[in-house]
């Protein structure tokens, strides 16, 4: 059997930085042991597996089922995977349609080609006040915070820290993080700060127990980090940049019925196939 895989990377118009994702273009579905197998193979933060679902000849098709698995497990939902899956589907098949959805296991996601960017509808997150113990602290390294709260859905934790110098240098300890009882399900920490003349805010994104110490650019946890700083700044419009060593920039608007849309750009950086 042969997959066709893609590599591209997701939250920027250059290759080498970004998140990188791997993109597996099924015709049939294939078990979970092998997309686990073939994530860990890529050994990215995550491997999306996309499926046509109305049309064989995905140019003529816009329904698709699509998952998402780092090395170690599979993901509810993530935005950079699908970013670069609808680049590949865009650019390389040719899909049709301006609009792609896919059927997820968080719902009806939907991928529109705008421009040079490609934007997602994803359901945004609403945040909840996290206390944070000592223990987590000395983790991340962090001695002052002005808020922590972690979000309703994706159960992600973030915490404001005072400014970009404090978020950039934070060094957290991750074998001592996996090791931590956080008294509820935490899937993973972002930091975050007010932003400087040309972003809304920063964030970094720790997930060590997906095997993923640090995410370069991360969609799903700024379906909370949306919600947040929109409610501090009073605006429905944000540009976000995530500071990791790769960097990227989200484009973020807060549209009705708790939905986000998400935007970037990708660049495709290669293309093969699987021999399984």
């Amino acid at each position: 059997m042969k997959i066709n895989i893609y590599q591209v990377d997701a939250f920027t118009s250059k290759v080498f930085k970004g998140n990188p994702a791997a993109v597996c273009i099924l015709e049939k579905d294939i078990d979970d042991e092998l997309m686990k197998n073939i994530a860990q193979e890529m050994n990215l933060s995550e491997t999306a597996f996309v499926k046509p679902l109305e049309n064989s000849n995905i140019s003529e098709c816009n329904l698709f089922s699509l998952r998402w698995f780092t090395p170690k497990v599979e993901v509810d939902l993530c935005g950079h995977a699908t970013i670069a899956t609808s680049k590949i589907l865009f650019d390389e098949f040719n899909v049709k349609e301006q609009e792609i959805k896919y059927r997820t296991q968080s719902g009806i996601l939907t991928a529109k080609k705008e421009n040079e960017k490609i934007s997602l509808d994803f359901p945004i997150d609403k945040p909840l006040n996290f206390h944070l113990t000592k223990d987590v602290l000395k983790a991340m390294g962090i001695i002052n915070y002005s808020k922590a709260i972690v979000g309703k859905e994706t159960r992600k934790l973030v915490i404001e820290l005072k400014d970009k110098e404090e978020v950039i240098n934070l060094k957290p300890n991750f074998e001592i993080l996996k090791s931590l009882n956080f008294g509820t399900n935490v899937k993973g920490i972002a930091v975050t700060c007010i932003g400087d003349e040309k972003y809304d805010f920063i964030s970094r994104y720790f997930n060590p127990w997906a095997g993923i110490n640090e995410d370069p650019v991360t969609g799903s946890v700024h379906t909370l980090l949306a919600n947040y700083w929109s409610n501090k700044l009073n605006k429905t419009k944000i540009i976000a940049y995530q500071a990791s060593d790769r960097g990227g920039e989200i484009s973020l608007e807060l549209l009705e019925d708790d939905r986000v849309k998400l935007s970037g750009e990708a660049a495709i950086v290669l293309k093969g196939e699987l021999y399984l």
